[in-house]
């Protein structure tokens, strides 16, 4: 329990945990407070024993109880008040921290299986700090030290009940310790259930057209019916495996209650104890009972805690990629590959590729699929670090620039858009958070979404749904042109930009690319001829190699991938019903 609750505070930053270690120490004024009702309740049977019960000691009683009472309330308004801003904050705060470090995380760590598990600690998991590890932690923190408060009481009044009472806290602690250790089985199980469940629901969610194009909904319901199936045999399974222990502890809990009322009934009876002793014994009996088993029934959840916070610390202890470095400006925008090689999970992607784009020219880059167009761009832009060789821009490695220093060279158009749930004027100014509204008409006009967003309903400030549901594909496309447009960045990385773009939205599509990239260093990943074709030179990526480069004329005039595809693109294209 002890090393759970160091751990939590450990886990909290410094603001947080002192306001924690504020609500610690005012929690033994409250423990005091408390014990005062004993004091209380003392005078009047002190009267009744002395046969002298009077307004004075009736008014010194109710005096010392409101004093009690008052105190408590007080003080226990200030510890909840304390309790949920560090709660709600280290919240907040690990969410942030979490996101930042996410930034540095090579492009590799983000796939299906990572989603589910990002985000059910980004959400439950930081919920549950909140809601729960705070709370329990805080009324664990406060049992202990109401005990220790009753216990020093009882203590100066008689030390042979203190004793009973030490021994009854121990096996009550025994018995909580056992319990700790029983959970850290099931508990990975636990939260891997988690994990599974949010990863299930979300995959279900996304892919929810395609389920029910392909009637596939029974079968898809299956899987996320299993998934909640697990979650709740590991939650059972958890509950199970603490409720022998939590038995014990009430058990414990009551026996010490009542082996105090009965040494303190012997003491009186053996002339040891006076009465007065003996009625305070047995009143703390109740108070420390109810202390322990408040304490006891909070504990089972202490597993949680220690969850709760292994979870984001093992997301925050992943190996980010090498940021620190100099914040350069580069004095000219050429980009250049030596001997570039990568591999994830012992695949080789890229294998030894050296090439050199120019400033202010247009490259294109087309090949098979599964090539490594795609890659071979995340590496320019530092998505991922090459396995060896070296990305140049202007001349220094990519790993000499700080993270940020260098992501303000590039600006990226993929053929998947996402957009925010948010107003369109705050999805163009993204990169550009204060930025004036001038700016975004100007850059929207550039791109040429200017119009088709004054015909919604609020305009500019129309909110879209997550991921820009409410637009057709090619508004979509338009709305990150005008947000790659705000950045100005020099180079630009175009990745299938007008791939799954109908027809009607093709024509404004291509006119806001070629605003985009005047004047620019153009990188495009493509597959349409009239897209690549007047490039300044042409890279064919064929596994993982540089199979050819030229011009397109160049290509055309000798025997290889890229003539080929040309070929099946004019053959496809030529294509009619008879």
């Amino acid at each position: 329990m002890f090393r759970t609750l160091k751990m939590y505070f450990d886990f909290a930053n410094e603001e947080n945990r002192k306001k924690l270690i504020t609500a610690m120490v005012l929690g033994v004024f409250k423990a005091m407070f408390a014990m005062m009702k004993i004091p209380a309740i003392a005078v009047i049977i002190q009267g009744i024993l002395d046969n002298n019960m009077s307004s004075s000691t009736i008014w010194t009683s109710f005096g010392i109880m409101c004093v009690s009472v008052a105190g408590q309330v007080l003080i226990g308004l200030k510890t909840t008040m304390l309790q949920t801003e560090a709660g709600y904050n280290t919240c907040s705060g690990k969410r942030i921290e979490i996101a930042q470090h996410l930034r540095y995380l090579p492009m590799g760590f983000f796939n299906a299986n990572s989603l589910g598990r990002i985000t059910n600690i980004t959400t439950n998991t930081m919920e549950q700090l909140a809601d729960v590890a705070t709370l329990v932690v805080m009324i664990t923190t406060q049992g202990l030290m109401t005990t220790a408060v009753i216990f020093v009481f009882i203590a100066v009044f008689d030390i042979r009940i203190a004793l009973i009472l030490l021994i009854g806290i121990l096996v009550f602690s025994f018995f909580n310790t056992m319990m700790q250790r029983a959970t850290i089985p099931a508990a990975p199980r636990v939260a891997k259930a988690g994990e599974g469940l949010v990863g299930a629901v979300i995959e279900y969610i996304q892919g929810i057209a395609e389920v029910k194009n392909f009637n596939l909904t029974e079968k898809t319901a299956k899987k996320l019916e299993e998934s909640i199936k697990e979650k709740q045999a590991a939650d059972t399974k958890m509950e199970f495996t603490v409720i022998p222990y939590m038995f014990l502890q009430g058990l414990a809990t009551k026996l010490t209650g009542v082996c105090m009322c009965i040494a303190s009934v012997y003491f009186y009876l053996t002339d040891s104890m006076p009465l007065l002793y003996t009625i305070i014994m047995t009143i703390s009996s109740f108070m420390i009972y109810e202390s322990l088993d408040m304490m006891g029934g909070f504990s089972a959840l202490m597993r949680n805690v220690n969850i709760i916070v292994d979870k984001a610390n093992e997301v925050l202890s992943i190996p980010p990629m090498d940021i620190d470095g100099a914040d350069i400006t580069p004095d000219r925008m050429d980009i250049e590959l030596k001997g570039v090689s990568f591999a994830y999970e012992d695949k080789t992607i890229i294998d030894d590729v050296s090439l050199k784009i120019p400033a202010c020219t247009t490259t294109a880059i087309v090949g098979p699929s599964g090539g490594g167009k795609t890659t071979l761009t995340n590496l320019m832009a530092r998505f991922w670090d090459v396995k060896s060789g070296e990305v140049l821009l202007g001349g220094k490695n990519v790993k000499e620039y700080s993270f940020d220093s260098l992501m303000k060279n590039f600006s990226f158009v993929f053929q998947r858009v996402y957009l925010f749930e948010d107003t369109i004027a705050n999805n163009i100014r993204f990169g550009e958070p204060n930025a004036s509204m001038d700016r975004v008409i100007e850059a929207a006009k550039k791109a040429r979404c200017h119009d088709f967003i004054m015909s919604l309903p609020d305009g500019y400030e129309t909110v879209i749904g997550e991921g820009g549901a409410s637009l057709s594909g090619g508004e979509k496309q338009r709305i990150s042109i005008a947000r790659v447009i705000m950045k100005d960045a020099p180079i630009i990385i175009l990745d299938e930009a007008t791939a799954n773009v109908d027809p009607e939205n093709e024509a404004e599509l291509t006119n806001a690319i070629e605003e985009l990239t005047r004047d620019k260093t153009i990188i495009m990943i493509a597959h349409r001829l009239k897209t690549v074709r007047h490039a300044d030179q042409i890279l064919v990526v064929a596994d993982g190699k540089i199979a050819q480069k030229g011009t397109h004329n160049k290509l055309m005039s000798e025997e290889g991938i890229y003539k080929n595809f040309v070929s099946e693109r004019k053959e496809a294209v030529s294509w009619k019903i008879a």
